[in-house]
């Protein structure tokens, strides 16, 4: 943690005194029972008293990290002990960015204001995933229809954290199909709202303690005011909510990256220890391999660092991003793999954190754009790739 502020390191700390004594333990129930733990599960009461009791440090601390940086390295502190667990916490999460960008001042504090006022656990999420069409954007088929009243959403999405507890969702949809991209709007419907159905949780390999969720829209009316950012022209210098949304996971992905950095740290930290342990480590080849484990871990965080560097200083860093995102989601499956190999028949007994991690880190590959995404969008900025 060298290079970072006191007030920072001292959250730091925190969050691993937090991490190892609830946070793991919590994570390795879930995937035990290979289901979320339920929303009344008295970790996450603890977790939002744990919180108030600790809030992130102000910026104005005499901190000379910025935001983006803060996150990555608690992002990575916190994946460390369990990355389901942080997508598991109860809070708005993917979607306040934004809200606070395009939401009418009524909408910010309507929607988030309750999640900063109550000692409950609740939880928010943002709608982007469909069945035919991830990372493929433009394939979306959820559509929108202005009425009388506000409008009716139908479609269906896939693979949302946390909808099915979430007090509100923010769904993307297409209001206007003839613009394309451009024409795609974002929605907020309210736990409860009639034509929300068919929701299901998604057995995962890995990930298992948080929601991924499975849900149909059919005729689904939402009021005017529920239509992210009033229906005054969407705001925003690119195309409206489309571009607020590729920024939004732009920023994501430095936390992805990060995430995946803590879930490589912890793989070679758990074969080291058993390489030591065991007395493998007397052979060169088993050292020389965990070497090799230790540079491209520290690649990896050095690229994420940079990435969330340039983010807080408003330096164009989408390719960064990208590059961290496919470096680092990757280093962790490799990490992990080569866990594997090293602890040998213990390690597919079932009892081994390694394997959870392993599991894990298949997912990062994954979320937030894919790794053949992130290539196509490096070569469009690099090497002007057509679209």
């Amino acid at each position: 943690m060298s290079g970072f502020s006191a007030a920072l390191c001292c959250h730091i700390e925190r969050a691993r005194e937090w991490g190892q004594a609830e946070v793991r333990p919590a994570g390795l129930e879930a995937d035990r029972n290979g289901a979320p733990l339920p929303a009344d599960h008295p970790y996450f009461t603890r977790f939002v008293a744990w919180r108030r009791a600790h809030p992130l440090p102000a910026e104005d601390d005499g901190m000379p990290e910025g935001h983006a940086v803060r996150m990555a390295v608690l992002s990575e502190e916190n994946a460390y002990w369990d990355r389901g667990m942080g997508v598991a916490a109860p809070g708005p999460g993917l979607p306040t960015p934004l809200v606070v960008a395009m939401g009418t001042p009524e909408q910010r504090e309507r929607f988030l204001a309750p999640f900063r006022t109550t000692g409950t656990p609740r939880w928010a999420a943002f709608a982007l995933t469909e069945p035919g069409g991830g990372s493929d954007t433009s394939a979306f088929r959820t559509r929108a229809i202005r009425t009388d009243r506000g409008y009716l959403l139908n479609g269906s999405k896939c693979f949302i954290g946390n909808a099915a507890r979430a007090d509100w969702v923010l769904v993307q949809a297409n209001l206007d199909p003839d613009k394309g991209r451009a024409g795609q709007r974002a929605f907020f419907v309210e736990r409860g709202t009639p034509g929300m159905t068919g929701i299901k949780i998604e057995n995962k390999m890995g990930l298992r303690a948080y929601e991924s969720v499975s849900f149909i829209l059919e005729h689904c009316e939402v009021p005017r005011e529920n239509l992210l950012g009033g229906e005054l022209p969407a705001r925003g210098s690119r195309s409206g909510a489309y571009g607020e949304t590729m920024g939004a996971l732009n920023t994501t992905r430095v936390g992805v990256a990060a995430s995946a950095v803590g879930l490589a740290r912890c793989a070679y930290d758990e074969t080291l220890s058993f390489a030591r342990r065991s007395g493998a480590i007397s052979s060169a080849r088993v050292r020389d391999r965990l070497e090799d484990m230790r540079r491209k871990l520290r690649a990896a965080w050095l690229m994420t660092l940079r990435a969330a560097w340039k983010a807080d200083r408003k330096i164009p860093n989408v390719v960064d991003a990208s590059m961290a995102k496919v470096f680092a989601a990757e280093t962790a499956h490799e990490l992990a793999t080569t866990g594997m190999d090293i602890i040998g028949l213990e390690a597919g007994a079932g009892e081994c954190l390694v394997e959870k991690l392993f599991r894990d880190a298949k997912a990062l590959n994954i979320v937030e754009g894919t790794g053949q995404i992130q290539r196509i969008i490096i070569a469009r900025k690099l090497v002007g790739l057509p679209r």
